[in-house]
């Protein structure tokens, strides 16, 4: 950029311009000019770069629901009116959580200084309405009368960039940026010409009246006594010299209108803080990441759950989780069941229980905690100490396809065979229902030749297995490191309580199961005897 401009990023240490303004800058000049589209300005901005990660999107994010998560538990929520965010912005944030941690530390700051004090966030929130407005009037289609709207996007350009430098008084975390960034453009040449030009729009002169008023209070006359042109406005010209010019340019060939003038004048002053404005939809963004975490908070609260700042202890660490529950539970409108984990340094944990007992989520959960963490939000838990990871992938949703090409146990294969060939030491790996569906013996061989090769990849993680005898097998003779198990927690009736304990499941408890979802012979031959009446009833009728 050729301002040298504080940047008001509020994702990365080193503050960098990090949104392609040349192509921006484009975009600003036809959207000024004849009307924009929200659409290429989000366009933009989705494209925008973030700091360098390790972690590969599409190893985790069908799994996990990352556009969900950002639509349903990162929206942004102002005085109860809800605000549509560039989600794929917001998603890439959360799907490349940064490898320098110095990024993450940053970000963190930033939400606990707006947890920690609702006038900032109050402040967020108004600053974050004012770019949308002049988003809005960028992206509105050309007006009856253009030159009234391009006045308005100036003049909702000049109330972001004052209001930027008036807010975040004594903000020590990356919100001072904002605060420097505002102070910096109201201070220079070209907001000062801004705000001559709008000052000249609003106040071209003065009148002073002379009226009249008779007895009942009726204006009886009215007499203009002076007429005074503000000139001390740098936007003033004579009525002689307009002629002047005016006459020198018909001479010349040229004629001009007082609205071409004037529409010449609106496009110089817009030029003059293009590269500021440029800045502005960066930072669109990143308020939106920052009031979309916020607003998780909010929820999680409402709820009597909560949310943490994880500590990210080193990677060969021990996981310990307080209150953890799975944020899209929550987004469904469920009420999660906070649990607790611990697990010891690099361990791989085996997890059993039954179907419905919330074996899958849990490891959904796991992976979006860590995944938050890393990207230096909130995570959903009380309290965490979560090891940082390399690289996250997940494996929870195995449904079978027309068109796959090969059989369940091909494809359980070629899931563990992509699961070897993408993951790096230290990633995290969450696995559901590992080998299950195949032949028993197989697949417990199978399991077995995973579970060993996993530690030597130097990767943590969390499989389920219903394969319950292996399991209890491996928990007898577990390496001294390398396995830890968890099973789901039950009640005194056998119902899952949704938490877990240590240990091997005993049962899947299929019947109980089937009893409670009326798949029990009985429940089956009253169906069949219902079915054959109403066929008899249906074939009386039609005699």
């Amino acid at each position: 950029m050729s301002l040298a401009l504080p940047v008001p990023d509020l994702l990365c240490a080193d503050a960098r311009v990090r949104i392609d303004v040349a192509a921006l800058r484009q975009a600003l000049v036809f959207a000024f000019a004849a009307g924009g589209s929200q659409q290429a300005f989000d366009d933009l901005l989705a494209a925008a770069s973030l700091p360098a990660s390790s972690w590969r999107r599409t190893a985790f994010a069908r799994d996990l629901y990352i556009d969900e998560i950002v639509e349903k538990c990162l929206a942004v929520n102002i005085g109860g009116r809800p605000h549509v965010t560039c989600v794929r912005y917001v998603g890439r944030v959360i799907g490349e959580p940064p490898r320098d941690m110095r990024d993450v530390e940053l970000r963190r700051g930033v939400l606990a200084e707006l947890a920690s004090s609702p006038g900032m966030r109050e402040e967020l929130e108004r600053v974050y309405l004012a770019l949308l407005r002049l988003r809005g009037l960028l992206s509105a289609a050309r007006q009856p009368a253009p030159r009234v709207r391009r006045v308005e996007i100036l003049r909702a350009a000049r109330e972001a960039f004052e209001l930027l430098a008036a807010s975040f008084t004594g903000a020590t975390s990356g919100l001072a940026r904002l605060r420097e960034f505002g102070a910096a453009v109201v201070a220079g040449e070209g907001h000062r010409r801004l705000v001559a030009f709008l000052e000249h729009d609003e106040h071209l002169g003065s009148l002073d009246l002379r009226v009249r008023l008779g007895a009942d209070g009726e204006v009886r006359a009215m007499e203009i006594v002076a007429v005074r042109e503000n000139r001390d406005n740098p936007f003033y010209v004579s009525l002689l010299r307009r002629l002047v010019v005016r006459l020198a340019l018909m001479v010349r060939g040229y004629r001009t209108t007082s609205g071409e003038v004037a529409e010449r004048l609106l496009s110089e002053v817009f030029a003059g803080v293009e590269e500021p404005v440029s800045l502005l939809f960066q930072l669109v963004g990143d308020v939106e990441v920052c009031l979309g975490a916020l607003g998780f908070r909010d929820r999680a609260i409402a709820q009597g759950l909560a949310v943490t700042l994880p500590v990210l202890a080193e990677p060969g660490d021990a996981l310990d989780v307080q209150g953890l529950f799975n944020p899209l539970l929550l987004a469904a409108g469920l009420a999660p069941v906070p649990c607790d984990l611990r697990a010891g340094p690099g361990a791989l944990v085996i997890v059993t229980g039954p179907n419905s007992g919330g074996k899958t989520r849990l490891l959904q959960a796991v992976a979006i905690a860590q995944l938050l963490s890393e990207a230096g939000l909130f995570a959903p838990a009380l309290a965490a100490r979560l090891p940082r990871a390399s690289g996250l992938f997940a494996s929870l949703f195995e449904e079978a396809r027309p068109d796959q090409p090969e059989g369940h146990l091909g494809m359980e294969l070629l899931r563990i065979r992509r699961l070897f060939d993408e993951m790096d030491a230290g990633a995290l790996v969450v696995l559901d229902e590992l080998c299950s569906g195949t032949n028993p013996s197989e697949g417990e061989e199978i399991a077995a030749l995973v579970l060993s090769l996993l530690p030597e990849l130097g990767v943590r993680g969390f499989v389920t297995t219903h394969l319950l005898q292996f399991a209890a097998l491996l928990a007898q003779a577990r390496p001294a490191s390398a396995l830890e198990f968890m099973q789901v927690e039950l009640d005194a009736q056998e119902r899952p309580t949704y938490r877990f304990v240590q240990g091997v499941a005993r049962t899947s408890l299929a019947q109980k199961t089937a009893a409670r979802l009326g798949v029990t012979r009985e429940e089956l031959l009253v169906r069949i005897a219902a079915k054959k009446l109403r066929a008899a009833i249906e074939t009386d009728e039609r005699r």
